[in-house]
């Protein structure tokens, strides 16, 4: 009797025991993707919320990692730039820029897209003021600066690509106009609108699209790429350096080279100027082809 009781016993906790196992084997590791309003990358409100070029790409990457669970989370550039910072966080930006500052906290992707780099976008009416700093509408940056009063808006801790930010780091403090919060660049235009800014430091599909949502008129601003810039830039998924961090980049980079080859150019180029879209579907063929 007390061997079959044992034996009962026995079957019965080799019953439970997958049962047992289950939520532990089950458990993920989860995934912050931190994003911020930032068009044509990710739109948070109007009638093209969700249809930026990261919102796009976000449900593609996380549908391929499912070894997490993930979870989408909205901040400002300053914040998500706290949370990456942080070794205990596991955390991913898809709309990084690499600089030599932020590579000694971030573990980053190969490179996912090549956008337009940034430039000066200034209202028409005051246009005449460049006009001595222009080179086939290229604008010299440091000599603008150095020689006229004007005040340059910029987005604080927000990355123009390392070439842009290296010309921002000579420029006097006096010079620029930095401004925080989730809605920095909309909040300068507006100001610019104003009289009270002359110069906002932006990228054009961006601004191009800020200012329909105000109801302004691209009619009346010009953009300058900034003399000496690159014409394109490249964006990366950055993650936590940390082992969590690195292993979900490894796992993004298999999944990079078909998406940023087949998929990403034209959901970035529906929102270029439409004479540039064309030419810039050709040119990012060229993107990352090995020499």
């Amino acid at each position: 009797m007390r061997a079959a009781h044992g034996l009962r016993t026995l079957l019965l906790l080799c019953a439970l025991l997958p049962a047992l196992a289950v939520p532990h084997a089950a458990a993920k590791e989860r995934l912050l993707w931190l994003v911020r309003d930032l068009p044509p990358f990710t739109i948070f409100e109007g009638t093209e919320k969700g249809q930026g070029v990261i919102d796009r790409l976000l449900p593609l990457l996380i549908e391929q990692m499912p070894e997490y669970d993930h979870s989408i989370v909205r901040v400002n550039r300053a914040r998500g730039i706290q949370m990456l910072q942080d070794p205990n966080t596991f955390t991913c930006d898809p709309t990084l820029l690499w600089t030599p500052e932020r590579a000694e906290y971030v573990h980053f992707s190969i490179p996912s897209l090549g956008v337009l780099s940034g430039g000066l976008v200034v209202r028409k009416a005051g246009e005449a003021l460049l006009a001595p700093f222009l080179t086939d509408n290229e604008v010299d940056l440091p000599g603008l600066m150095s020689h006229t009063p004007l005040k340059l808006g910029i987005v604080a801790e927000r990355s123009y690509g390392t070439q842009i930010d290296e010309i921002l780091r000579q420029l006097p403090g006096s010079a620029l106009s930095r401004h925080y919060g989730n809605d920095a660049t909309a909040n300068q235009l507006q100001m610019q609108q104003l009289g009270r800014l002359h110069m906002v430091m932006g990228y054009w599909p961006e601004v191009r699209y800020l200012i329909q949502q105000q109801g302004g008129s691209l009619g009346d601003y010009q953009f300058h790429p900034v003399r000496g810039v690159n014409r394109y830039q490249f964006l990366h998924v950055g993650c936590s350096d940390s082992a969590l961090g690195r292993e979900a980049v490894a796992h993004i980079d298999q999944l990079l080279p078909t998406l940023r080859q087949e998929t990403l150019p034209g959901l970035y180029a529906r929102w270029l100027d439409p004479e540039l879209q064309a030419t810039y579907l050709e040119q990012s063929k060229q993107f990352f082809k090995q020499p």
